[in-house]
């Protein structure tokens, strides 16, 4: 889900809010900064009725709820994400399928590859032999791995992937991969 946009101070419920709002108004802010600042900070924003469904109230109840269920339930909603194959929900059963598959997820080694990188979080887990590479693009910018930060051999098995393709040293936003590293 994602958060709610309220386009004007009616729409909101939370207290806080609704003062901080009065307060700013008072203090002689623009009702349209004042809303901006609330959509990026205020607490309603992520409490509209879990998106279920898209159907009215987004399968959330039969009655009124507190709050509008955010307009994008048609297409962001539980019942979506089940529907379709490369959905996160099917990306955390995989994830959750290879650790109960993978003794080097649960037992591995951890090493932090690049502690300093404020895009890009990769590690290793090692086992035995077998090794596990997760690099990870934490931002909504592509990212690139310098030559020399971390390699991925022309050998390595693309285990689990966010996006498809081989990969290579350029990640999309969010993109995440888990090579094996060949032994």
């Amino acid at each position: 889900m994602t958060n709610g946009y309220f386009t004007g101070i009616d729409q909101y419920r939370d207290v806080e809010a609704i003062n901080y709002h009065r307060d700013a108004l008072t203090q002689g802010m623009l009702a349209e900064e004042v809303l901006t600042s609330l959509s990026a900070k205020g607490r309603d924003n992520a409490r509209t009725p879990m998106q279920w469904d898209d159907s009215e109230h987004a399968g959330f109840t039969t009655g009124e709820p507190w709050l509008p269920a955010n307009p994008n339930k048609d297409t962001v909603n539980a019942a979506a994400a089940v529907a379709d194959e490369d959905s996160v929900f099917h990306h955390y059963g995989r994830l959750i399928e290879l650790r109960h598959r993978d003794p080097v997820v649960v037992d591995g080694r951890f090493e932090l590859l690049l502690p300093d990188d404020e895009q890009v979080w990769a590690f290793t887990r090692t086992l035995g032999d077998q090794v596990l590479l997760v690099v990870a693009n934490c931002s909504s910018s592509p990212a690139t791995l310098a030559a020399g930060e971390v390699s991925v051999p022309e050998a390595a098995e693309v285990v689990l992937a966010t996006h498809p393709g081989p990969g290579g040293s350029t990640l999309a936003p969010w993109e995440s991969r888990i090579y094996r590293l060949p032994s």
